[in-house]
């Protein structure tokens, strides 16, 4: 039990448990399901009003289906009710709230994290020369499917109901994508480490579009700027010589997050300005070289206690944001589709090629142009961020919402579609020595 405990946390196969489950639940018992998502934990009288209209939204929006369907079906003579339970004026946090408002903060957290240390010297981005080119490829990895979703919704004459999805094919699943690429490179190919590099900088990104393009309200930026007080009191305890990180968390890490949460900003981004105060190595072992958690600095110290806790979560999040009915397919799913499957690898290769050989940065040795659309295709996979960018984009709108999660987890298809163009593509496996995994 513990062997297999230990696999399922090594390899995030808790988030695929949660996500099959939830789409069996949401399946054979929809109200049910909606009842987990949205139960009610504990009322405050400051935090969770959005939350509580989003429930509000959902339950009224499925009282007005089953009524509408009533009518249909006798002949519309039927008077709507309202819903069971009015949340109008109600402040509380639910289950959805905590996980994806709250404890996903550590999720974010921690990719935060792999940015930092990256930048930091010995670390992939801190050679501009090295980096440029994955760099470059990550901007086309985020372009191609963004052109091609808004293009697609143009084409379908849906530009105004669905245009401000446009961000949910950009992400790229770090961990998935890893397990598949090592799948068809081995873990000794320079395209491993490129990927990794690939989907850490898709990360940095990703966190600034949902910090810019996707806020949760008005701005107040008296309300933003409890996150600039928590930056000084994490250098203050940082020159104090703290050095358990749970001060940090417990202290910078509530009032920043409390900041986003008030200042419009989405609060899963809440922990990401204190990350850099933590006490940290001043040099980057490596992309995700988990042999660095055995370091005693604080910042590692932070990762190696909750990482395994925040796959948990990303169970948690699975469970409650991959319920959709199989019938939710729809438009929005094509192009979230369409984005990961095809304007990823498009994107990346692209914009790879012309960081490679036009602007002459070149590929790492023992990479060539067929690795690099292969390495694209395994990056079509978006899964766990695609999930919660779509939450973001779409909860006002729930039957969009869930044909484009249905996408998103649909994204699993570009696992197969990698398989094929390794195949294809004749990429060479290449063993060796398997030193990291994404989160």
């Amino acid at each position: 039990m513990r062997r297999t405990i230990r696999f399922l946390l090594e390899n995030s196969l808790f988030l695929i448990l949660g996500a099959v489950a939830a789409l069996i639940w949401a399946n054979v018992d929809h109200e049910s399901y909606e009842h987990l998502v949205h139960a009610e934990i504990v009322s405050n009288p400051y935090i969770g009003v959005e939350e509580h209209a989003e429930a509000a939204g959902a339950a009224e929006s499925a009282t007005k289906g089953a009524v509408d369907e009533a009518k249909e079906a006798a002949g519309g003579e039927m008077t709507e009710e309202k819903p069971a339970k009015d949340h109008d004026g109600g402040k509380v946090i639910t289950l959805h709230f905590l996980i994806n408002d709250i404890l996903m903060a550590l999720f974010f957290a921690i990719a935060g994290k792999e940015v930092w240390e990256a930048t930091l010297p010995g670390g992939p981005l801190s050679n501009p020369k090295t980096a440029a080119t994955p760099l470059i490829a990550t901007f086309g990895g985020m372009a191609g499917p963004a052109l091609v979703f808004v293009l697609g919704a143009a084409m379908v004459g849906q530009f105004s109901d669905l245009a401000h999805g446009w961000a949910i094919p950009c992400a790229t699943d770090i961990a998935f994508s890893y397990m598949v690429a090592r799948l068809v490179f081995g873990a000794g190919h320079p395209a491993i480490p490129f990927l990794l590099l690939l989907a850490i900088a898709d990360d940095a990104l990703g966190l600034v579009i949902l910090a810019v393009f996707y806020p949760q309200g008005e701005i107040s930026f008296l309300w933003l700027s409890l996150a600039i007080v928590a930056v000084i009191m994490g250098l203050v305890m940082r020159r104090a010589r703290v050095k358990s990180f749970w001060p940090y968390l417990l202290g910078p890490g509530v009032i920043s997050w409390v900041g986003f949460a008030m200042g419009g900003l989405h609060p899963a981004l809440g922990l990401l300005p204190i990350i850099p105060t933590l006490p940290h190595a001043h040099v980057d072992t490596g992309l995700f070289d988990w042999s660095a958690m055995e370091e005693d600095d604080t910042l590692s110290q932070f990762e190696h206690w909750w990482k395994n806790p925040v796959e948990l979560i990303l169970g948690a999040f699975g469970l409650l944001n991959a319920g959709v009915v199989m019938s939710s397919v729809g438009t929005p799913t094509y192009l979230v589709l369409m984005g990961l499957l095809v304007g990823k690898p498009l994107g990346i290769w692209l914009f790879g090629m012309l960081a490679a050989k036009g602007l002459k940065f070149g590929l790492p040795k023992g990479m060539n142009s067929k690795d690099l659309f292969v390495v694209g295709c395994a990056g079509g996979i978006g899964f766990t961020v695609a999930l919660f960018v779509a939450s973001v984009a779409f909860k006002k709108d729930l039957h969009v919402l869930d044909a484009a999660k249905m996408g998103a987890l649909m994204s699993f298809g570009a696992a197969i579609v990698t398989l094929i163009a390794g195949k294809v593509c004749g990429v060479v496996k290449v063993a060796g020595a398997d030193n990291g995994k994404g989160h």
